[in-house]
């Protein structure tokens, strides 16, 4: 309520959060997964003294590092600033909350860095003990920063017993921060896994002999991260809290995705276990692609749902949707959403200072006597700032669209009663006159009834006649 509004035609702001996070959990998980798979091959490696596996290791985490290091920093950066404009309530929060955790992330992020350079450009500069221990010093520090930022992301989905006067290990180890920490620490074993069968494919096609050996031992990290997904992904569902569970229970196409992500990961499974790991050297590029395709899908699915599920708020039970502290609900409902922002109030004061009464408040007996076209113009402000966080005017889940054919009467029901319409949206949150300014820019923007849908009269003759009783079928029956 006290920061301006981003907008975004057509797609709104949090969904080009999605698609820059959605980009980066993929390369993350990599990072995490990568490393401890790299490091225990590299361990192996040395171990038998393959010098031929620590050629082509070698080969693999120069792959590793421009992806994940370079391009995962890139993406990183990406989010903190999409989040940052398109939520930044809930950002705020997190960050407050969170301090010492974020905190320690850095520093771990920080280890990652150094010991992934060192890892690599370091090899055979090292002794192999000393080259071993970096490796392993890189994945325990990727993997501590994969702790405390799922527990932090689990926080949004559930935040258990935590109150403001609690601190962040209350906050932390919620309801959802062990299921998660498990299904992505199975997912991230499975996408690096997958990652090096695309890289082998190509990089090995002509030696089989070590292909099939890279094969085998990177299948065994590949199953076990795909239990692991699926033991996560069961333990999550039972966790999740009541809303979560309503909001999945009434999408029909998360119950779908839901299910894929399951499947799509018992497919992986056996596909590994009776591919790469009983007939090493089965993988060519088709085959890889095919695997990377399926953990892409199964992960990104995984994470669309639980995204989808929090609905109606980015923080369970403390922020809304729209960026509203639900604390803040009751007061905005009685004084006005418009009186309740900086911004809002700012625009109505620069351009609709008649509608102030002598305390500095806006006046609802007032803002109804505004003509009607302002009226309009006053429902837009309170979109963009009230809906336009799921919602945009004519593009995902457009407004124009989703009220076609609505009266004015339907309209204004559902603006008043928007958690009653659809469990997963956030209450109004402004007085009953600002409800009617929504209403009118809402029915200005209300698409018509498709032609032919008009229902009670007659379409087609056949149908009166059939209605009337007149029809008869061949033959006078």
């Amino acid at each position: 309520m006290h920061y301006p509004w981003w907008y975004v035609p057509n797609l709104t702001s949090p969904m080009l959060i999605a698609l820059i996070a959605t980009v980066h959990v993929f390369v993350s998980l990599y990072a995490v997964g990568g490393g401890i798979v790299l490091a225990g091959e590299v361990s192996y490696a040395y171990k038998v003294n393959n010098k031929s596996l620590l050629d082509y290791l070698k080969s693999h985490t120069l792959f590793f590092i421009l992806l994940t290091v370079v391009f995962g920093a890139i993406t990183g950066v990406g989010i903190w600033w999409t989040i940052g404009l398109a939520s930044p309530l809930a950002t705020e929060s997190l960050i407050h909350i969170f301090v010492f955790g974020w905190a320690m992330e850095y520093v771990f992020f920080v280890l990652e860095i150094v010991s992934a350079f060192i890892f690599h450009y370091y090899w055979g500069r090292l002794d192999a003990g000393t080259h071993k221990t970096i490796g392993w010093i890189y994945a325990v520090a990727a993997y501590i920063s994969l702790v405390l930022i799922t527990g932090i992301t689990a926080f949004q989905l559930d935040i258990g017993n935590w109150t403001p006067d609690k601190g962040m290990w209350v906050a932390f180890f919620n309801p959802q921060t062990f299921p998660q920490i498990i299904a992505r620490s199975g997912a991230s074993l499975l996408l690096a896994s997958l990652y090096i069968y695309l890289h082998a494919a190509f990089k090995l096609k002509n030696d089989h002999q070590l292909r099939a050996l890279v094969e085998n031992r990177t299948s065994k990290w590949a199953m076990a991260g795909a239990a692991l997904v699926t033991i996560g992904g069961a333990w999550w569902y039972f966790n999740i809290p009541p809303s979560a569970k309503a909001a999945l229970a009434g999408a029909s196409a998360l119950n779908i995705l839901s299910i894929l992500v399951f499947a799509a990961s018992a497919v992986v499974f056996f596909m590994l276990f009776f591919g790469p790991y009983r007939n090493p050297g089965w993988i060519n590029p088709g085959f890889a692609i095919l695997y990377f395709l399926l953990g892409i899908a199964a992960t990104g699915t995984g994470e669309f749902i639980r995204e989808g599920v929090r609905k109606p708020y980015i923080v369970y039970n403390y922020v809304t949707g729209n960026n509203v502290l639900v604390s803040e609900i009751p007061k905005l409902q009685s004084t006005g959403y418009l009186n309740g922002g900086t911004w809002t109030k700012a625009f109505m004061k620069a351009h609709y200072p008649q509608v102030f009464d002598t305390t500095g408040n806006i006046d609802d007996a007032k803002l109804l006597q505004l003509p009607e076209g302002d009226q309009v113009k006053v429902g837009q402000v309170l979109f963009q700032y009230h809906c336009n966080n799921c919602h945009s005017v004519g593009g995902f889940s457009g407004v124009a669209e989703l009220t076609r054919g609505w009266s004015k009467d339907m309209i204004h029901t559902v603006v008043t009663h928007l958690a009653k319409a659809h469990f997963f949206m956030p209450p109004w949150c402004g007085t009953q006159a600002e409800a009617q300014m929504l209403t009118e820019y809402l029915a200005s923007l209300s698409e018509p009834s498709p032609p032919g849908m008009r229902f009670g009269k007659a379409v087609n003759p056949a149908l009166k006649q059939l209605a009337d009783g007149t029809l008869r079928e061949e033959g006078g029956k």
